[in-house]
C-alpha cells in the first residue's frame, strides 16, 4: 500500500522533470526553488516555491510548468509562493552546480555569507579552462542572478552565477 510520504516522493520525483526556463540544465529542484510538496486530499497537491528574487520573470512560467506536470498525472496542484526565507544560492545542490559548470556557467564560488561575488571579488573558476585568472566585465549578466566574467588565460566570456 503506498503511503503519503511515498507519495510526496513521487511528487519530488516529477517536479525533478521541470527545467528552469532560462538555465535548462538545472531542473527547479536542484535550483532549490521547491521548498515543500504535500498531499492536500485526494488529487490535490500543494507546491511551496521560492523565486530566487523577487519579481523574477522565470516564476510564472515555472508555475505553469508544474500545473502542467501534475495535470498531467491527473492531480491538480496549489501552488503557495514562499519569500521568507530568501531563496539563496546555498539551495542549488551539489549536481545543480556541477551542471552549471558543464554548461559553461560559473557556480557560486562560496557560501552567501561572503558578499564578495556582489563587488567582483571573487575568485571564479572558467567553466572552460577552469583557470581562476579571470575578471568581472559586468555585474550583470544573461540575467540579473548572472554576472558576466572573461578568463584572462583563454580569453572566453562566461556567466557566473552570483552568490545571492
Amino acid at each position: 500500500m503506498k503511503t503519503v510520504q511515498d507519495s510526496e516522493l513521487e511528487y519530488f520525483d516529477l517536479l525533478e522533470t521541470i527545467s528552469d526556463p532560462e538555465i535548462p540544465v538545472l531542473t527547479i529542484v536542484d535550483l532549490g526553488i521547491v521548498r515543500s510538496c504535500e498531499t492536500i486530499s485526494e488529487g490535490k497537491v500543494k507546491v511551496v516555491i521560492t523565486p530566487t528574487y523577487t519579481g523574477c520573470p522565470a516564476m510564472d512560467t515555472i508555475a505553469d510548468d508544474i500545473k502542467k506536470a501534475f495535470a498531467k498525472e491527473g492531480l491538480e496542484v496549489v501552488l503557495e509562493t514562499q519569500i521568507h526565507p530568501a531563496w539563496t544560492t546555498d539551495w542549488i545542490t551539489e549536481k545543480g552546480k556541477a551542471n552549471l559548470e558543464a554548461y559553461g556557467i560559473a557556480p557560486p564560488a562560496h557560501k552567501t555569507s561572503d558578499k564578495g561575488a556582489l563587488m567582483g571579488r571573487d575568485e571564479v573558476r572558467c567553466p572552460q579552462c577552469k583557470s581562476t585568472n579571470t575578471e568581472v566585465i559586468s555585474q550583470f549578466g544573461s540575467t540579473a542572478c548572472k554576472a558576466l566574467y572573461r578568463c584572462k588565460d583563454c580569453l572566453e566570456p562566461f556567466d557566473y552565477f552570483k552568490c545571492l
